[in-house]
């Protein structure tokens, strides 16, 4: 936290002097300090975020293919004459225990056309989705994989 909070502070200030960058360690050591006092954080735990980074990364470029793959699907059925739309409502059993990894994948599902999250109890979520093909699998892909890799 502290380093990404130096450098945010280093941006904003615009310019570079000595003044500013003492001023700015003494600033965001306190803000620091307050955000582990108050929220419980620790520096191990921001370490263990710096970790999953190249995993968030993977996620968001899976989540990336994935949204773009579901529009040209979800053109596809509009573009075509007998709109072939079964409308299905799914339940998915994530197997994720972390709110926070079951917050990103529910948020995932609606951000992809043709899917939405409507109710998520624990780690099962009820899906509405165009065609049941679209969420085949879904506790098993990609995305899950990567969310129970950043859980450990």
């Amino acid at each position: 936290m502290y380093p990404i909070l130096f450098g945010l502070w280093l941006i904003l200030n615009g310019a570079l002097t000595f003044e500013i960058v003492l001023f700015g360690i003494g600033i965001t050591a306190l803000l620091a300090a307050a955000a582990y006092a108050l929220f419980g954080y620790s520096p191990k735990d921001d370490l263990r975020l710096l970790t999953r980074i190249p995993l968030f990364l993977a996620y968001t470029a899976v989540l990336l293919y994935g949204i773009i793959k579901a529009n040209f699907t979800m053109l596809r059925i509009i573009l075509s004459r007998d709109l072939s739309v079964k409308p299905a409502l799914a339940v998915v059993d994530t197997g994720l225990s972390s709110r926070f990894t079951r917050f990103l994948f529910a948020n995932s599902i609606t951000l992809t056309p043709g899917t939405i999250t409507v109710r998520t109890d624990g780690e099962r979520f009820t899906v509405h989705c165009l065609r049941r093909e679209m969420i085949d699998g879904i506790e098993n892909g990609t995305l899950a994989k990567l969310l129970r890799k950043m859980e450990k």
